[in-house]
């Protein structure tokens, strides 16, 4: 007896579940000609922001094992990947921004308790930056995908510490308390790793690349950051988020911290 399943011409629709991902956006919003209009271009630009999490996600996975592989090029190209994503994330923002505060006020209430401060992809990102929280994880139930996913990566080392660990190979003396550091520890400025990439700046071409490209995701990072509190305070000022989150005021708080100090600090150094 064959299944007809398999037997079924794979088609655009079958092979991307299109019927099921557009039956994904449902508007809880309603009045006396149906869902609030902007509602649905909320929903649909979040849907797709924790579609772009998914993917970094899959290619920080991919930088950290290529750097365990010593295949510093083909982990550039991964990092450049990385740094276009989150181009478009932030590109994004323009579209949301076109919302007015009256526009979005006409369907909040409808998130209850929902808040994009509960987004367990975005926090798997930091965790895999080295930003690492138990709080984080205890917004979620036991044995949730989400808890089991972010208890994974909290216990995992860094991109930081893959990074350690492939200049190691590379045969820089980087000290063993770095080598083996606890990595729930957040990553603090270190004057022995300072003068490490100092040397390396000034000597190795290929992995000073390198460098420059962990930067850009620094960078990019920080400018994901700034432009989603602009658009948060554009929205709803200083009130607090949906689900009692801080809003605005929390998010202000995230600027400015730099996930590796030690390539910024040696910007007066070279």
């Amino acid at each position: 007896m064959t299944d007809d399943k398999t037997n079924a011409a794979v088609t655009y629709s079958s092979y991307l579940n299109i019927d099921e991902l557009l039956s994904l956006q449902r508007p809880r919003s309603t009045g006396p000609t149906g869902p609030e209009h902007d509602e649905m271009l909320f929903i649909v630009i979040h849907q797709v922001y924790e579609l772009w999490f998914k993917e970094l996600l899959h290619e920080f996975d991919r930088v950290r094992h290529l750097l365990e592989d010593d295949e510093p090029h083909r982990a550039q190209h991964t990092l450049k990947r990385i740094l276009t994503i989150l181009k478009v994330m932030v590109a994004q923002l323009d579209i949301l921004e076109t919302m007015t505060p009256l526009e979005f006020l006409s369907f909040r209430e409808r998130l209850d308790a929902a808040s994009g401060f509960q987004s367990d992809q975005f926090r798997q990102i930091e965790f895999v930056l080295g930003v690492k929280s138990t709080a984080a994880i205890q917004r979620f139930p036991e044995g949730s995908r989400a808890r089991v996913e972010l208890e994974r990566r909290y216990r995992a080392p860094t991109l930081w510490d893959a990074f350690l660990r492939y200049l190691s190979r590379e045969g820089y003396a980087v000290p063993e308390s770095h080598l083996h550091r606890d990595v729930i520890a957040p990553v603090e400025p270190s004057p022995e790793i300072q003068q490490i990439l100092v040397t390396l700046y000034r000597k190795d071409t290929k992995n000073a690349e390198l460098c420059e490209r962990l930067v850009d995701l620094d960078e990019g990072i920080q400018e994901w950051r700034y432009r989603h509190v602009k658009m948060v305070e554009r929205t709803i000022g200083a009130k607090r988020g949906t689900g009692g989150s801080p809003g605005a005021a929390y998010l202000r708080e995230t600027i400015g911290r730099p996930l590796f100090p030690d390539l910024w600090e040696i910007r007066s150094q070279l």
